[in-house]
């Protein structure tokens, strides 16, 4: 599968000047009233360069899903009804196989029969309109630079059903500002080979289940595994924020909070880099899991590590490095974040993070960017040349 260069630099920079915007994205009127002022006042989500123009977030995740451009050089579809399926359906765009930048007419619930597989070079955007999926999610199976934005998966049912499933060999993908809530499975997994994923900016909610990274310890092709988890807000999901099995997994200004298990698990061979998160405790204190496994190709079992930089631990939260001897020499570290990608957008774990991750995670009521490539009328009914 061939790359495709975006048109802007891979690496977000520390000193990018996006990041140096002093005003925080418009809302309706509606909406700013239920923010603290602290929340109105401070500045401290990335991505302030994203709503400029329709195409404006290609090539723009942080971390290792920043090579995803989604539907970046093809045409505007326009998904112009709720039907599961035929002319102007999310499903009709999301099976073509030509790049399709899929926006939408409409607002309102699709309720899906079944799962929703999305081809390669395809991006879903759900700004401007109030978009749920409901019934069963989304499928990125084999398929390569596909962006999601700004929608809600809820109310998942049947087997193995989860809201966004990344497998098999799936990557360059990008998750962001989108609401994940009550499937039968899992919320998000990211499997069997599938890497080099950004999730950013979404609410995981009303779960047990939340992220999975990493099928088994059978699937020792989770080795190739790169996922990065920032700016998220897990809100009283049970377990798995995430899970991680053999992959290397950089989770940074996450918001986790009244766990049912325990917030973060380290499995067999995996690398965890939890920098500058806030930990939250309910009735469970425990933030840290570490679960030994046998890899399939191994004579015996071993474990995950997870490394703590800065993360801020809130109602006796309990933190366990689990880093012993026998793990670190089964397991030897190898993950370093500047090795893979340039610094993003971390910032220190504050209560103002808190509070911004609580109202401005999940979807957003933002408008539609004008897609400043779009030049006359659409040949046909639902697509834009």
């Amino acid at each position: 599968m061939a790359d495709i260069t975006p048109p802007q630099a891979y690496e977000q920079l520390g000193n990018d000047p996006s990041m140096d915007d002093t005003a925080p994205p418009q809302l309706p009127n509606d909406q700013l009233g239920n923010e603290p002022a602290a929340v109105q006042d401070t500045v401290l989500m990335p991505y302030a360069a994203v709503d400029s123009s329709l195409r404006a977030m290609a090539g723009q995740a942080e971390g290792f899903g920043r090579h995803a451009i989604g539907g970046l050089h093809g045409d505007v579809y326009h998904v112009t009804n709720l039907h599961d399926d035929g002319p102007g359906s999310l499903r009709d765009g999301c099976r073509r196989r030509e790049p399709l930048w899929i926006v939408f007419d409409v607002s309102g619930t699709i309720r899906l029969a079944s799962g929703l597989r999305v081809s390669s070079y395809k991006t879903i955007d759900g700004r401007g309109q109030h978009i749920i999926l409901s019934g069963k999610g989304l499928l990125l199976r084999e398929c390569e630079h596909v962006i999601l934005c700004n929608l809600e998966v809820e109310g998942g049912r049947g087997h193995d059903a989860d809201a966004v499933q990344i497998k098999p060999g799936s990557r360059h993908v990008w998750v962001d500002r989108c609401g994940l809530r009550d499937f039968a499975d899992g919320l998000l997994d990211v499997t069997c080979g599938s890497t080099d994923v950004t999730v950013s900016r979404c609410r995981f909610s009303a779960h047990d289940k939340a992220v999975l990274i990493g099928a088994s310890s059978g699937h020792v092709g989770d080795r190739r595994i790169r996922v990065t988890i920032h700016h998220c807000f897990f809100d009283g999901t049970r377990q798995r924020q995430p899970r991680v099995r053999f992959g290397r997994v950089h989770l940074y200004n996450n918001y986790t909070r009244n766990w049912g298990i325990y917030a973060v698990c380290a499995s067999v061979e995996s690398q965890i880099i939890s920098q500058c998160n806030i930990y939250e405790a309910g009735d469970k204190k425990k933030v840290f899991m570490y679960m030994p496994e046998q890899a399939a190709d191994k004579d015996r079992s071993s474990g995950g590590r997870i490394r703590s930089e800065g993360d801020l631990f809130l109602n006796c939260a309990q933190e366990h490095a689990g880093d012993d001897s026998e793990t670190a020499e089964d397991n030897p570290w190898d993950f370093e974040v500047r090795e893979c990608y340039q610094p993003c957008s971390v910032q220190p774990a504050s209560l103002a993070l808190k509070e911004l991750l609580e109202y401005r995670t999940g979807w957003q009521p933002v408008p539609l960017p004008e897609d400043i490539c779009f030049q006359g009328k659409p040949a046909v009914a639902h697509l834009n040349h």
